[in-house]
């Protein structure tokens, strides 16, 4: 049984072994939203699904060996619409499946308008110790240009409420909205920060394909920001963030020192992970081979399937040290403190190029931490993915 604690384990600096389960409905679905989520106007089956959860955990504790958990996140979709008992159930299946130490980190995301106090202490109950609010915006007009079912006050109380059961929260907010200024922007982030956070993921606002702003987009009825407004508000989201204490870890997220999300540094530091649930992803090693599945992204069809073979797994591939070290550099570059040096050449048997890593740090987009590792510049984060590109060749 996981039980709760305030205690939240330091840091160690290794990737981990992290367990993310993934809810996969919502009440209503956003409009930028590209995540696998699905509303249903039934009650959801959730003992059905807990269910299904617990068989695929098996299946994948079969592939992962014993191992020590080192963060459990539980996302979506919006998890919150769970029962705790739901959530209890779940994080009972992980101790049982799998070593969880007392004070690991334990997220579970949550969005304001479905977010009431029991609940929350009923999910604190069940061992939860981390929660990550869906806010996106602090001014009505925004939200309800962004599709969300929550207003400004729905938002604070919310906040209120995890800063007060939970001992880490988090919360999420969009920007590069159409027409935000970066001095209306900065005005939001002082009131974010002015409510105790210790955590803050922001997100530019992208227009992602298949989504109802992709199609406003393409018909010329979504005004966007440019390249370059969007620049200037990245930019000035890092100086306003160091400025108050919250400098960014990681290209989208910030937070005091100490509060970095232990789960997704599992991630960007190119950790193991089981993925759980319909659309998860997963990472485990085997061997020389890291192996990735991919759940169904169908939630019905998902449970269907991990009732009549115990997962619902639909892609695996085996990754060979070639394509796990151009994983660990699209990762680790995202981080702060950049990439391990001596396990990137490891993995790919060979060093960076000197004249293409020579070019990058002369253009200011690279730079050397002793001998040890590589990280992107302020000035690199903003074309990350070149930067990855032109070293991994």
């Amino acid at each position: 049984m996981v039980e709760p604690t305030a205690l939240i384990l330091p840091d160690t600096g290794e990737p981990g072994f992290g367990i993310y389960v993934h809810w996969p409905f919502c009440a209503a679905k956003c409009p930028y939203c590209d995540f696998n989520s699905h509303v249903r106007h039934q009650p959801v089956d959730q003992a059905r699904f807990a269910a299904a959860f617990l068989t695929e955990m098996k299946w994948l504790r079969a592939i992962s060996g014993p191992r020590t958990v080192t963060s459990v996140f539980v996302g979506g979709g919006t998890p919150s619409l769970m029962d705790p008992a739901t959530i209890e159930t779940i994080l009972n299946g992980i101790a049982r499946h799998w070593h969880v130490p007392q004070g690991i980190e334990i997220t579970m995301e949550a969005n304001p308008s479905s977010v009431e106090a029991e609940r929350f202490r009923g999910y604190r109950s069940a061992g939860v110790n981390r929660v990550s609010l869906g806010v996106q915006a602090l001014n009505d007009k925004d939200l309800k240009f962004l599709g969300r079912l929550h207003n400004v006050e729905d938002a604070l109380k919310a906040v209120g409420l995890a800063r007060d059961i939970f001992p880490r929260m988090s919360f999420d907010l969009i920007y590069a909205r159409p027409g935000q200024t970066i001095a209306a922007w900065q005005a939001e982030l002082k009131q974010a920060i002015s409510y105790a956070v210790d955590h803050l993921s922001l997100y530019q606002l992208t227009i992602e394909e298949g989504t109802p702003f992709y199609g406003l987009y393409k018909a010329g009825k979504l005004l966007t920001l440019d390249d370059d407004q969007a620049a200037d508000l990245y930019e000035a989201t890092q100086d306003f963030t160091c400025e108050q204490g919250m400098p960014a870890y990681e290209v989208s997220n910030h937070a005091r020192p100490g509060a970095e999300s232990r789960h997704n540094l599992t991630y960007w530091r190119y950790g193991d992970y089981a993925g759980i649930g319909p659309g998860a992803h997963g990472r485990l090693t085997r061997g020389r081979q890291k192996l990735a599945t991919v759940m169904e992204r169908h939630p019905e069809r998902w449970v269907e399937l991990v009732e009549r073979q115990g997962h619902g797994i639909i892609e695996e591939e085996h990754l060979e040290n070639d394509a796990q070290a151009d994983e660990l550099l699209l990762m680790g570059l995202r981080l702060r403190e950049g990439v391990d040096l001596a396990r990137w050449q490891t993995l790919s048997g060979r060093s960076p190029d000197p004249v293409r890593e020579q070019n990058l740090l002369d253009y200011g987009y690279l730079e050397r931490l002793g001998n040890s590792r590589l990280r992107c510049t302020p000035a690199g984060m903003l074309i990350l993915d070149a930067v990855v590109a032109d070293l991994a060749c």
